[in-house]
């Protein structure tokens, strides 16, 4: 049986093996690799922070996620096909490493975040230009 998300070091496995299957996928990794050029040793622990904010509550994450990915979105279209490859990647890591309340949680923060995210991007009103 598997273990649900209880602390970091479980938040910090979910994201490297996520990233890592991320960097591997064909439609979404260039984004991240090659228009992005992530620097992930700056990238993940910011992840972690973030994941750990997210899921349990600690006000630690220090960011916007919005204003980096309207940036993104200029340089490349973030449309639906890679919002929906990232939350299947996302389902999926948390579903090969973890079970339980947490995991449950988790993936619904993820789906809300990344609908969120597509909707506020993709939407006419929405079309700022970041400089």
């Amino acid at each position: 049986m598997k273990k649900d998300i209880d602390n970091r070091a479980d938040i910090i496995s979910l994201v490297d093996t996520f990233y890592q299957n991320v960097a591997l996928n064909k439609q979404i990794g260039p984004i991240f690799t090659d228009i992005a050029k992530v620097d992930w040793s700056h990238h993940l622990p910011k992840m972690y922070d973030f994941w750990e904010s997210i899921l349990f509550g600690k006000a630690i994450y220090k960011g916007n996620p919005m204003l980096s990915h309207f940036a993104l979105n200029e340089r490349t279209p973030l449309q639906h096909e890679q919002f929906e490859t990232w939350k299947n990647l996302f389902f999926h890591n948390v579903d090969d490493l973890f079970e339980g309340p947490n995991a449950e949680l988790i993936k619904q923060k993820a789906q809300s975040i990344a609908d969120l995210m597509h909707f506020k991007i993709n939407s006419p009103q929405s079309k700022i230009k970041i400089v």
